[in-house]
């Protein structure tokens, strides 16, 4: 804080803003770029804080400064790979943050980076064992590789009809398995089974897993929302409903470094938040985190889609006007009386402060926010809001079909009932179980259907079929098959 010299109205100035129009667009925060504070507006514009210089690229020596800096590695064991201009494996959402400057680290971990050149954000870092298991697992599960993914409707397309010809497949596999089983009586497992050799293991393997593996394959399709079956909207919150307007930028005096001191308690400063709160301007200050601290890392896959938001035990709360920490909450009541005024004419039929979570509302890990006050609307989509009242916001909007969707697809796809689901091994055991089964049933029924798809070609070829002894160079005079040859021939 020492180093800033500009105000944020100072700031918006140098950008080109009309600081007294108020603040509508993205966040607005103060960081640390390049070793020098910084003020960012949105993706709009950057202004350094210490000289009011506008950002216009980084070059590429200040991007390899800024990779080796967030690789915590000297900047010359950081390589240049590539200047992006269209996505690659690593970068299938990050179209519009082109170009990008690419980098390799030598540390030992085989760090790959990606450095915005516009504002100089490092976009995406990943490993030699991260990209491994991408290949192994996330890439041809979702079918992610570059060439189709950027084909979004065609890629789209190839996945909701291969899930839906999955699903169709594995019913029809678990009908012909009821049918060609031998009920008799009494009732014997082991001459049950009208098969042998591999074609049983097949057909155990398949009615023992079949269920779940049609379960997981719906449930996938599910996560694809096909054929527009989720697309209804609930109820639509105005931006502005928690803020009560657009940022003003002359609320937010120039920063102090003894103030800035006092409230960190001499903790040095990641990022300052600029934003307005039920009326009032607040800094939302985030600490630098302590390295004897692991950061709880959030894992999109467990929890809802459409919850967000993360606990941030270390987040400070600074109101701009007193610059003192807020401690306490925002009320229940102030958050029920701006959605009532924000939408007079919908009932609100219940609302509860949830200090433990719901069915709805959830993380594994306990990664998003408690307590959390969850409000049902009377509307026609009986859509429930979860809002965080440690910072006014929002956090999730769920409406009928959504909580219809998280059952059918979190709960099926990963066994996502309650209880369980947070009981582990024991999750972990059952699912690996269930997807070995699940994976050894479609190999064999590979293997076999490609075993008789190889001898059906032959039954059915116009030319005739020559077995001879391994070894024979001329097939128009070919030694005769002994008696142990000719058996497995």
């Amino acid at each position: 804080a020492s180093r800033v010299q500009l105000s944020l109205t100072e700031a918006a100035e140098k950008a080109g803003f009309d600081a007294s129009a108020g603040w509508g667009g993205g966040r607005v925060t103060l960081v640390s770029l390049m070793d020098r504070p910084a003020y960012r507006f949105g993706g709009e514009a950057t202004v350094f804080a210490d000289t009011g210089e506008l950002l216009e690229n980084v070059s590429l020596e200040q991007a390899q400064t800024i990779a080796a800096r967030f690789a915590q590695v000297p900047a010359d064991k950081v390589s240049h790979v590539a200047t992006l201009t269209q996505v690659d494996q690593w970068t299938l959402n990050q179209q519009r943050a082109m170009p990008l400057h690419k980098f390799a680290a030598d540390d030992g971990l085989g760090t790959e980076l990606y450095v915005q050149a516009s504002s100089g954000d490092v976009t995406m870092l990943t490993t030699s064992r991260q990209r491994l298991f991408a290949y192994l697992g996330v890439i041809p599960h979702w079918l992610y590789f570059t060439p189709l993914r950027v084909e979004q409707p065609l890629w789209y397309d190839i996945m909701v009809w291969t899930s839906t010809l999955a699903c169709v497949l594995a019913v029809v596999g678990l009908v012909i398995g009821f049918i060609k089983l031998r009920w008799t009586r009494p009732f014997k497992l082991s001459t049950a089974i009208p098969y042998a050799g591999w074609m049983r293991w097949h057909y155990i393997t398949g009615m023992a897993f079949g269920v779940t593996t049609l379960t997981f394959v719906f449930s996938g399709l599910l996560s694809m929302e096909p054929y527009e079956w989720t697309n209804a909207e609930g109820l639509a919150l105005e931006r502005d409903v928690f803020t009560g307007g657009a940022l003003d930028f002359a609320a937010f005096p120039k920063p102090e470094p003894a103030v800035w001191n006092r409230i960190t308690e001499g903790r040095g400063i990641k990022e300052i938040a600029f934003t307005r709160i039920q009326d009032g301007a607040y800094y939302v200050v985030r600490p630098t985190p302590d390295p004897n601290i692991e950061a709880k890392r959030r894992e999109r896959l467990h929890q809802p889609y459409n919850v967000t938001g993360r606990a941030e035990s270390d987040r400070l709360l600074v109101a701009a006007d007193t610059m003192n920490v807020r401690q306490e909450p925002f009320s229940e009541e102030s958050l029920v009386a701006r959605l009532k005024t924000a939408m007079p004419d919908v009932p609100i039929v219940e609302q509860q402060m949830l200090t433990e979570y719901d069915n709805y509302y959830y993380s594994r890990g306990n990664v998003t926010p408690l307590p959390v006050l969850r409000v049902k609307f009377g509307d026609p989509m009986e859509t429930w809001l979860y809002v965080d009242p440690s910072i006014s916001q929002p956090l999730a909007t769920v409406h009928r079909l959504n909580r219809l969707e998280r059952w059918l697809f979190n709960g099926l796809h990963s066994l996502d009932f309650s209880a369980f689901y947070n009981s582990r091994p024991a999750w972990d055991i059952v699912m690996l179980v269930l997807l070995v089964g699940g994976l050894i049933s479609s190999f064999l029924g590979l293997y076999l259907g490609f075993g008789k798809m190889v001898t059906t070609m032959i039954d059915n070829a116009s030319a005739d079929l020559w077995v001879m002894p391994k070894g024979t160079k001329c097939f128009e005079d070919p030694s005769l098959l002994d008696t142990r040859q000719r058996s497995p021939a």
